[in-house]
């Protein structure tokens, strides 16, 4: 039995339904910038945290009491699922992700297995099951990452700044790229679907640096792949967002995937999007370097970004990134605080 959700606005405009505010979230909401986090990780890691779920649970919704958002995101990593096949990860402190066991040709893509979420991650299935049937009155965010995303963490080993070799990968070793392909994309439709079956209300996947393809190469190596996995999920009857930074190239791309919002960074405005023929609802953009400015800048560009944002029905207010760490939480409230004032008096 799931607890009520009394504040549904942000699934209303996901579906592109008209609301009485501006629904808001942040990325990376949960976690860094908050003191009580930051003094959780002084005793325990992200590992120990995401597989406590009273305690992962707690992490989750404090910016909810906090922010007054009108949606959570589970708090965990998008390398949550790898361990279960077959890929030594470690993710260390001011670095990431690290992975001691590269994919290097497609008889390593054979060797890796399959996600079975019950046996594998338990955890993550019991912290959605305690968010959403005793703890939340909005709406939780599932998530995955994309296979572009994920794969450029297995081929690199590790975080990288321009994916050389992901792509010389993926350029000079096709059946082996595409066998990876197919094997992340099972992988994220068994562990997204899980998810929701748990009782998360959305998903996102994040593909964080594809951004570093051209549209050609998108065409040719991922959208099929994106194609597969969204329609796939299409089937639970969830909103879906799509979200990458430095994407702007290929926000068209993900306008044709079966997905309900297009998710925005900083660097392409709204009304240009809409203008482009991005026809779903959008999901964005403050920059969040703006957060650590003085408000009147913080206020004068988040209602530049509302008045883009509320010219149709379907729009979500959001980061063109995550939370920083050094981002104040009280300015966090207070944005909230103006986008759901300033928003509901222009409704």
């Amino acid at each position: 039995m799931s607890k009520e959700i009394t504040n549904d606005t942000f699934l209303k405009a996901a579906r592109g339904e008209k609301t009485d505010h501006v629904p808001v979230w942040y990325m990376r909401q949960a976690g860094r910038s908050q003191p009580e986090y930051r003094k959780l990780k002084e005793k325990y890691s992200l590992f120990e945290i995401t597989h406590q779920p009273e305690l992962c649970a707690y992490v989750t919704r404090l910016p909810v009491e906090q922010y007054d958002v009108d949606a959570a995101i589970l708090y965990k990593d998008i390398m949550t699922p790898l361990p279960a096949l077959g890929v030594d990860v470690e993710i260390k402190s001011g670095i990431g992700p690290v992975i001691s066991n590269p994919i290097q040709s497609v008889k390593d893509v054979e060797r890796l297995g399959e996600l079975n979420p019950e046996e594998d991650i338990p955890y993550v299935l019991d912290t959605i099951k305690l968010l959403t049937t005793e703890q939340l009155s909005v709406p939780l965010i599932g998530f995955s990452g994309a296979p572009f995303t994920i794969a450029s963490y297995m081929i690199e080993g590790g975080p990288s700044k321009n994916y050389n070799r992901t792509k010389a990968f993926m350029y000079s070793e096709p059946v082996a790229w595409f066998a990876l392909m197919d094997k992340l994309a099972d992988m994220i439709i068994v562990y997204v679907k899980s998810q929701i079956k748990a009782g998360v209300k959305a998903i996102q996947i994040f593909d964080s640096w594809v951004g570093a393809l051209n549209v050609e190469d998108y065409r040719v190596f991922i959208k099929p792949i994106m194609n597969r996995i969204f329609s796939s999920l299409r089937e639970e009857n969830v909103p879906l967002i799509m979200f990458g930074v430095g994407a702007s190239h290929l926000a068209l791309e993900w306008n044709d995937l079966p997905i309900d919002v297009v998710g925005l960074d900083w660097r392409l405005p709204i009304t240009e999007a809409r203008q482009m023929g991005i026809h779903k609802t959008v999901q964005g953009n403050l920059d969040p370097a703006l957060l650590l400015s003085s408000w009147d800048v913080i206020e004068e560009r988040a209602k530049r970004i509302l008045d883009q944002g509320m010219e149709k029905d379907g729009y979500i207010f959001n980061l063109g990134h995550g939370v920083f760490p050094s981002v104040n939480p009280e300015t966090l409230k207070r944005l909230t605080s103006f986008i759901h004032e300033y928003s509901s008096k222009r409704k």
